[in-house]
Order: C-alpha cells, then sequence, then structure tokens
C-alpha cells in the first residue's frame, strides 16, 4: 500500500500521545451507516494521512464498526501499511521509519520495539513475504529495493544490515511480491517496472534486476500486482492505450514472461493506482485515480481465464463508482468484500460485496468516513 508522491509531506515533531505507549485509546463507537447488505467482514486497517491514524474497522451485518482502541495515532506523518501473512503483525511506514505494532485476536494494535521504528526506510510501498520473513519495500524519490530479515514468530528484525538491490529509476511508486515468492516486481513510473529474482534462502534474497519497459514512451508504471496462483503479473500504466482514457492494465504470463494476446487492457481511466487480483484468481480490478471528463475515479473489472501460455482477460460490462481521487483497493480475509479507499473523500471508503447473479460485478454495500474528514485516506492493508 503507499501514499503517493503528489502528497506533500509536511515534516513534523513525533506527538506526545496519552495512554498506550505509541496510540491513543479512543472509547469504541459504531460508524453510522445506511446498510445495504447483511454481509460480514474480516478486519482491516485504513492510514488516515491528514490526521497521522490508522483506523481499524470491519463490517457487521453491514454496518461498518470500528475495532477496540481504534484509531490509532501514528508517531509521525504515515506512508503505507503491510500486514504479515499470519496475521499476527502490522508494519506502518512513516516519514520517521517503519513501526512495528501486533495485532490482537480482537484486531486491536499494539505499538511494538519499544515504540522505536524497526527501519529507518520510508517506505511508501512494502509487503511481507509469504514465509513472514522478508519485508520488501521502496521509497519514493530512491532507487534501491529493500529487503528486511524479520522473525514469522516475533515479527521483529532479526538483524541490523538490510539488503538491498539498485533500480534503474528513482520515480519508485509500488512493490508487489509473488506469492509463489519467487519474484518482486516494482513499478518505477517512465522506468517501467523492474523484475528481480527473489530467493528467501539466500542471505540477500533479491537477485540481478532485469526491466520490462512501458509500453509507450510517453506512459509511466504506476502498480503492479500477482496473481494468487503466481500465474500472471499486472502493471498499470499511463499512456498505455489510446481513447480518452488512456491507462491500460498489462498481463504477462509467468510461465513464459510473455505479455499475453490483448494485453495492453484499457482500464477505464487516465491513471491505473491499484491492482487487485481477488482470491479466487477469476477476477482482477483497477482503480484508477484519474477519469476523463470526470471528478471522481472509477473501478474496472476483469474477468480472467484460461491456462499457462493462454491467458485472457476480458472487460466487464460495468464499471464501478468510487469517490476522488481513489488510491488503493483490497479484498476482505472473507472474500465477501472490495473495498477502495479515497484520499480526497466523498467518501473516504467505499465497500462493495460481489453480486449474486452476475459474476464480478460489484455491488456498492458501504459508503462511510474513516475519520472526522478530511482525513486523506491514502492506503488499506486487510488481514489474510
Amino acid at each position: 500500500m503507499k501514499i503517493h508522491r503528489w502528497v506533500q509531506l509536511a515534516l513534523v515533531a513525533p506527538l506526545f500521545l496519552a495512554g498506550c505507549k505509541g496510540f491513543w485509546t479512543a472509547p469504541p463507537t459504531t460508524t453510522t451507516t445506511t446498510p445495504t447488505t447483511t454481509a460480514s467482514s474480516g478486519n482491516f486497517y485504513v492510514l488516515n494521512a491528514a490526521t497521522s491514524q490508522i483506523a481499524g474497522f470491519y463490517v457487521n451485518a453491514g454496518v461498518l464498526t470500528p475495532l477496540p482502541g481504534s484509531p490509532y495515532t501514528m508517531l509521525a506523518t504515515p506512508l503505507s501499511l503491510a500486514i504479515a501473512p499470519n496475521n499476527s503483525f502490522l508494519y506502518a511506514s512513516t516519514i520517521s521509519g517503519i513501526f512495528f505494532y501486533t495485532i490482537a485476536s480482537n484486531g486491536q494494535l499494539t505499538l511494538g520495539n519499544a515504540g522505536n521504528p524497526i527501519s529507518a526506510d520510508q517506505a511508501v510501498s512494502m509487503q511481507v513475504d509469504a514465509t513472514n520473513s522478508w519485508i520488501v519495500d521502496v521509497a519514493s524519490g530512491g532507487s534501491q529495493v529493500f529487503a528486511i530479515p524479520i522473525s514469522p514468530s516475533t515479527g521483529l528484525v532479526t538483524q541490523t544490515a538490510e539488503q538491498f538491490v539498485a533500480l534503474p529509476a528513482s520515480t519508485l511508486q509500488q512493490v508487489a511480491i509473488s506469492p509463489a515468492n519467487t519474484s518482486v516486481f516494482v513499478a518505477m513510473g517512465a522506468g517501467g517496472t523492474a523484475v528481480i529474482p527473489f530467493n528467501i534462502a539466500n542471505a540477500n534474497p533479491l537477485g540481478i534486476v532485469s526491466t520490462i519497459a512501458v509500453k509507450n514512451v510517453a506512459g509511466a508504471a504506476l502498480s503492479v500486482a500477482v496473481d494468487p496462483s503466481s500465474r500472471l503479473a499486472y502493471i498499470g500504466e499511463t499512456a498505455a492505450t489510446s481513447g480518452s482514457n488512456t491507462g491500460g492494465l498489462r498481463a504477462i504470463d509467468l510461465s513464459t514472461f510473455k505479455e499475453i494476446s490483448g494485453s495492453p487492457f484499457a482500464s477505464g481511466g487516465l491513471a491505473p493506482y491499484d491492482i487487485l487480483p481477488v482470491q479466487s484468481g477469476s477476477f482482477v480490478y483497477v482503480v484508477n485515480r484519474q477519469v476523463s471528463g470526470s471528478s471522481t475515479g472509477q473501478i474496472a473489472g476483469f474477468s480472467v481465464t484460461g491456462t499457462s501460455g493462454a491467458y485472457s482477460l476480458t472487460a466487464l460490462t460495468s464499471t464501478f463508482a468510487v469517490g476522488t481521487n481513489p488510491v488503493a483497493l483490497a479484498e476482505d480475509s472473507t472474500a465477501t468484500f472490495v473495498f477502495a479507499v479515497d484520499y480526497g473523500g466523498n467518501p473516504d471508503l467505499m465497500g462493495y460485496t460481489f453480486d449474486a447473479t452476475t459474476a464480478g460485478v460489484l455491488d456498492s454495500a458501504i459508503s462511510a468516513p474513516t475519520g472526522t474528514d478530511p482525513v486523506q485516506a491514502s492506503a488499506i492493508a486487510t488481514l489474510h
């Protein structure tokens, strides 16, 4: 997850916090929403950049409900979030480094490591690998991808020396690790997409970098994601297709590392900012931060079919409304909801359920603030 380069960061002094060390515990309250579903979700967390808070929620019978202790006030301006696949640890990147939280069974966060950052990295995007052994991250304005060794049992750093490899660009946007733990992908803006072999058995798990060039020299790679079964890698690029909305979704077959037929696919907007391949592997969604002729963004979806060497994507006939400047998508741990967060609000959070009649269609179910607006919701992390 990431907060983006166009967000200007103010250097702020650490806040003096009351209550538990590292965050303020507010009395639990219920967010008022008008339920359009009776469905419930797993726990998830939203970064509110303007208020420097992590807001934790779940959907309870159609109502967005805060987790115990939420919101949690951060020690510095936030940048990104990541949750370990074992659902025990949450990592929050800030301008002062990466902070570590444990996740209780009820979803409540507790700041760990004596309130100190576990790394000085100002990660605009980070992910924990499938074995809960490495945090892989990139920093805006940097030209390296980092691998931080962590303990699967404690979540803390196991050695002081971070590993890294140099990248051929410094406009880094987003990082993704393949679920098979074999590759790391980094969207590098006009520099294209870096592909790095990943081997956790090595002291430095990051291998030699290769690059997938942008489709159009005027374009930029903004987002990357990998199919849950490591079949396809996805890249969101600007200026990749024709028409009034030129954003595109590229799909790379990981068995051949060749682009599939028809790629890039029109993403329905100008800036494909985040990509969500859902857990079933049957659909992939793209959130467009900007859409030609509109003041709000849009989600486009595609069905995914085929086998190795012959995958195909087919655009859904419907697109799905979001708020202003949407920046991130996530699927909850029960595979019931897709959530979108909007940096510009209107609203901060939207939740969708999967239509029971038409496969892949997202039905609007939740529309709510994630704090006292304006909060500038900038990232979301769900349990796995």
